[in-house]
Parts: C-alpha cells; structure tokens; sequence
C-alpha cells in the first residue's frame, strides 16, 4: 500500500509539472510584451531615421502597454545598431529602425558581420524618393539644359558623396549611365560639409533624399532637376520625373521596424499589426510628408522583399563598378 501510496504521488506530481510548464510557456508566448521594449536607431537622433522612429515608438507604447525606448547607436553606415539588435535574443524585445542600408552595406563591405537572412522584417514605415540637385554657380537651371551642358563638359563636373559606397554615389553612377554624361564623386564625411560646397559650387550635383533638401530649393540656394519617383511628387509638383525624362530611373530608400530571426511568429504578427495601424493615421502621415516622405507599412514578405531587391540592386552597381570594399 506504501509503494502504491508513493507511486500515486510520483504520478501526480509529474502531471502537475507537466501542467506548469504548458502553462508557463503559455503565459510566456501570450504575454507579449511583458517588459520594456528597446528600438535600436543607428543614426542620430532628431534626424530623417530618429523622428519617424520615435513617434513610432510612443504609439507602440499606448498599444502595447509596454514602454518602447528609442536608443541611438549611431557608427558603420547603421551595422553598429543592426549587430546590436542581432546579438540579443530573438525574443521581439529588441528590434531595429532597419533602412535600405542594411541591403546596401551587405552589398558593398567584403567583411560585413551579419546576412540579410539574419534580420526578421516586421513592416515598412516610410519610403523617401531622390532628387538630383545642382549648385546655383552654374547655368543650367532644368533637366535638359544640364544634360546638354554635362556632355559639353565631360569629367568637368563633380559630385558629391557621403563615402564610398554610398547611396549618392551608387545613384550617381547609375544616373550617369542612364543620362550618357560623366562625372566625377567627391568623398564627404558628412552631410553639412558637402552640402556647403555644394551651395557654394565646389562641387556641382547631388543626388539627395528630398527632405532636406526642400528648404534650399525653396530659398533659391540649389536647383532641382529632377526626382526618382515613379510619379511627381506632392510636395514638388512642378519638379518632373526621370521617367518623363526618357530616363528609367525610380530609386527609393525607405525605413522599416525588424528584429532578430527567430523572434516568434506571433510577436511579429502582433508587431505588425500595430505597427501598420499607427503608419496609417493622419497624424504619422502628416509628419511623415513634411519631411518629403511617403507614409507606407507592409507585411513582413513585402519588406523582406523590398530588402532583397535593394541588395541585388546594390550588388549590380557595386560589380560593375568594383565599388567592394573593406570596413
């Protein structure tokens, strides 16, 4: 009766543990968040990548009932962030303000520490389309006139560039090609330092995201061109695009919230969801289109596929132009 007494113990205290962990792990996967949530933004703050990040950010933290905390790591063309986020667990408690530079900088560094693969797309928040922009210190003042004026100065004129490898160049080699005229990149550490010689006709072009660029057109410091959209743009209606040009050029960059592969499915799903509800409100527009933007989410196919074609794209560029290079 005793080894039948202890044996009914042993039994039901085995169901009983079973019990807990199918609840434990219950709890664990429909919970989600139960603690404080980290978006890594690998550029600094109050820039074009910060602002839309942190509005996400607030929303998310009414959504979700849980704080989402911005933090800048800025460094690397945006791998400092993107190895940060991957190096945590694949929990969904640290995810990445992803952009086109993820794809960009798998194309273009040899020694790159991470695979488009490892990154887990969630959804797309804005995409930005480029202008050409040319300093004032030269005459040609439309697209035509510049063409014809590029061809009758060949390797006269320059470009500038935020390094090598960079999305203004990789544009600017490509709009060459297309366009029939050459030119010459510049090399910039920074924006403000290129953009200063840009105003002041040091250099003489440059292929911009729109954004920052609007203030100065407006103000008569540059002129624009054209721009990369498949179709004018709200904010410049009278700027025409490539394609009415003869040119089969539409580029874009755009920004994403993602996180680790392997962060459960349905943290992604229920990040999503959210994520697209906020990307749809009037408000989160408005501020996304002041600043040249376009407002858009995504399922998480669509921004893996976006990546994708990003990084083929680059890729192409790169190997025509022997633009691999080391960190």
């Amino acid at each position: 009766m005793l080894w039948q007494r202890n044996n009914l113990i042993g039994i039901l205290f085995i169901f009983n543990l079973i019990g807990f962990v199918q609840t434990s792990l219950a709890q664990s996967q429909g919970t989600y968040p139960d603690k404080q949530i980290r978006l890594v933004v690998g550029f600094s703050a109050g820039g074009p990548t910060d602002i839309p990040a942190r509005y996400i950010a607030e929303q998310l933290s009414t959504v979700l009932g849980k704080k989402v905390i911005v933090e800048n790591k800025t460094g690397a063309g945006g791998q400092i962030a993107t190895l940060d986020v991957l190096s945590k667990p694949k929990d969904g408690y640290n995810l990445l303000l992803c952009t086109h530079f993820e794809s960009i900088n798998a194309a273009v560094y040899r020694n790159v520490n991470y695979k488009l693969s490892d990154i887990a797309t969630i959804s797309q928040i804005s995409r930005y389309y480029y202008a050409v922009v040319l300093t004032s210190e030269i005459p040609p003042n439309n697209w035509d006139t510049f063409i014809a004026y590029a061809k009758s100065n060949p390797d006269k004129l320059n470009y500038g560039m935020i390094g090598r490898g960079s999305a203004q160049e990789l544009l600017a080699l490509e709009l060459g090609k297309f366009a029939g005229i050459k030119m010459v990149g510049v090399p910039y550490k920074g924006g403000s330092e290129m953009m200063a010689d840009l105003i002041a006709g040091r250099v003489q072009l440059y292929v911009s995201p729109t954004g920052p660029i609007i203030p100065m057109i407006k103000n008569g410091k540059l002129k624009i061109l054209s721009v990369s959209s498949p179709d004018r743009l709200p904010v410049l209606p009278d700027t025409p695009t490539m394609v009415e040009k003869g040119i089969p050029f539409v580029r874009f960059g755009w920004l994403g919230i993602c996180a680790s592969n392997g962060t459960p499915t349905s943290v992604i799903n229920l990040l999503n969801r959210s994520i697209s509800d906020i990307v749809q409100t009037t408000e989160y527009k408005e501020l996304i289109e002041k600043a040249g933007s376009i407002a858009l989410s995504s399922k998480p196919e669509e921004l893996t596929k976006i990546m994708m074609d990003t990084y083929e794209q680059t890729l192409k560029v790169v190997n025509e132009y022997g633009l691999n290079a080391s960190q």
